[in-house]
């Protein structure tokens, strides 16, 4: 084999992997689609809750008002559906991503494959940890476990026995919940008991369950979401105690079981909203526009005393 073939040969390879690390023409950015030719990939933690519904039923609303079309996938809860789920829609040619992450770390894997290709990725409730994120939309999450932690300091005083369910282990929203929560009852409250109920409802009636057989003195609860809440509650019911139920989103559910006076109160979201400014962060992004590293979203504290307001 002379070497005029070889550096024929070593010259086309050489292109090839060039070639090959180029980006597919509807992968590549283009700052200047009109409203109605943009393309949202809406990747959701789960559609089995209804905050989560009502986020993306946020997103659907405001993209329709835009003239713009949405493709939704339902991770299921499932981490690695989720990165699967967002290669999918990479794959049909979404124009930006937002995604509304499982698990923190796991969805990484998926972000950094959309910024390779140079596709916007905003997150919605939770963050990812690693990857390029051109904004993240959300309620301030520590500040809502300090409400509730306060709440429950003013209504029982300090020292009060409570126990903490907690949300999917490496959700950001678990995280910044509980440490919220913590920096006030750390110093007032008394933490009996803590473990995980993965925001689902049946769980949080499992998990509660136990915790009041091992703590018969028990007298609040604060479940990082409103599912694991009512769930809580039903436990707490059978069994006959009177246990104080504070919870966190302000879904449809939990606000009817606060004013049937049941839940004592919930840190209320505003998933519809974190929804519609999702979508207009995207469109600002592909206009090229800068927007903030957090778009936050108020929060309101939810009792039998305000419910009506």
């Amino acid at each position: 084999m002379n070497k005029r073939f070889l550096f024929m040969i070593g010259a086309a390879l050489l292109f090839l992997s060039a070639c090959s690390l180029q980006p597919p023409e509807w992968a590549k950015p283009n700052n200047n689609k009109n409203p109605e030719d943009i393309k949202i990939g809406l990747s959701v933690s789960t559609l089995n809750n209804p905050f989560f519904v009502s986020m993306k039923d946020g997103v659907e609303q405001e993209a329709e008002a835009q003239g713009m079309d949405v493709v939704v996938v339902d991770a299921q809860n499932d981490a690695a559906k989720q990165v699967s789920d967002v290669e999918d829609l990479i794959q049909q040619g979404v124009d930006v991503l937002l995604i509304n992450p499982t698990d923190s770390s796991a969805v990484s894997t998926a972000v950094q494959s959309a910024n390779s290709l140079g596709i916007p990725v905003v997150t919605l409730d939770r963050s990812s940890e690693k990857g390029e994120v051109a904004t993240l939309v959300s309620s301030d999450n520590a500040k809502g476990g300090r409400m509730a932690a306060e709440y429950i300091v003013e209504q029982l005083g300090e020292d009060a026995k409570v126990a903490e369910l907690e949300g999917v282990p490496g959700a950001s929203a678990t995280r910044e919940r509980g440490s919220g929560f913590h920096t006030v009852a750390d110093e007032q409250l008394n933490v009996t008991a803590k473990q995980t109920a993965n925001f689902d409802r049946t769980e949080g009636l499992n998990t509660m369950e136990n915790i009041l057989q091992g703590n018969p003195d028990l007298e609040a609860v604060f479940a990082h979401n409103d599912e694991m809440a009512l769930g809580a509650y039903q436990a707490i019911q059978s069994s006959g105690r009177d246990v104080l139920v504070v919870g966190f989103d302000g879904n449809e559910d939990a606000m009817t079981s606060i004013q049937n006076g049941n839940l004592s109160a919930t840190v209320a979201q505003q998933p519809e909203q974190i929804g519609s400014l999702a979508v207009q962060a995207g469109a600002d992004v592909l206009q090229g526009e800068e927007v903030e590293e957090t778009i936050p979203v108020p929060l309101k504290l939810v009792t039998t005393e305000n419910i009506d307001e």
